[in-house]
């Protein structure tokens, strides 16, 4: 699950879900509305995760049932992460070497987790989840001019090891739960070592990995509306080209202030989840 989202599936259905393939209500104006969303959503996303805090209650807008309008805005973030990542890869902004071993421990543990959520609530969760979202905002604050500069060395057996349990960890997280895997992600690889241009890329390649097992999941469960998230797709395909080139091109003084405020954002989400 995406940033900002809950899991709402406990089992999967035998029947479709109802509005799963309706186009009654695709208009021009809607279809202006959700690539408006999603490029808005994408925008933010591609650099620091977050964007389900726009792109699902977009989606909640049109009707749709909770269960597809995760499904909807999982399929659609797909083909916008996608887009931020081959941008990130093609300027060199990720770490092929130590990618190439995350990724598929990544997309394994999100398949784990999006199972492990059929008979266990993850919302025992939340406290949790923002007690670490304030420690991540916090020191990321305190540290004024961290991941202005690059410090990682290269490959080792620690850092091998050490990002391949958080690269499971955090796909089972993305899968189970979801809100604040992208900042989570971003922080681990700050603390490898990586500049948060690299670090951003890196964390975009490994949340495009625990993405696609939720994808496969709930395509599976006939949960996802196509006529709604080709759309919206588009739209976060435009917005991860533009996110991406700004972060790019602004290095850590744009990608630094947007990883906070977001960071603050999912804090505020999450809190207002609780107390309603």
């Amino acid at each position: 699950m995406g940033d900002g989202e809950h899991q709402a599936v406990k089992s999967i259905p035998l029947a479709l879900p109802e509005g799963v393939f309706n186009m009654e209500n695709l208009s021009f104006d809607m279809i202006a509305f959700l690539m408006a969303a999603g490029f808005i959503a994408c925008f933010i996303d591609s650099v620091v995760g977050g964007g389900g805090l726009i792109s699902v209650p977009a989606l909640m807008l049109t009707g749709l049932p909770p269960v597809v309008v995760l499904g909807t805005n999982k399929m659609a973030s797909v083909m916008g992460s996608f887009t931020s990542v081959m941008s990130f890869l093609r300027s060199g902004k990720v770490d092929r070497e130590l990618i190439k071993y995350l990724f598929p421990l990544s997309v394994l543990g999100s398949a784990l987790g999006v199972y492990t959520v059929q008979f266990i609530p993850p919302h025992f969760l939340k406290p949790l989840v923002i007690v670490l979202l304030v420690l991540v905002t916090l020191y990321s604050l305190l540290r004024k001019n961290w991941g202005e500069t690059s410090t990682y060395t290269g490959l080792t057996d620690k850092t091998v090891w050490l990002s391949g349990i958080i690269a499971f960890v955090l796909g089972f997280y993305d899968g189970f739960f979801g809100p604040g895997t992208g900042s989570f992600l971003l922080f681990a690889f700050l603390l490898v070592g990586f500049d948060f241009v690299t670090a951003s890329g890196n964390a975009r390649a490994l949340n495009f990995g625990s993405n696609i097992a939720a994808v496969i999941v709930f395509g599976l469960m006939g949960s996802i509306n196509y006529y709604y998230a080709i759309p919206m797709g588009f739209g976060m395909i435009i917005g991860a080209l533009a996110g991406t080139r700004m972060a790019i091109t602004k290095g850590a003084t744009y990608v630094r202030p947007l990883f906070i405020s977001v960071s603050a954002l999912l804090i505020g989400k999450q809190l207002w989840d609780i107390m309603h």
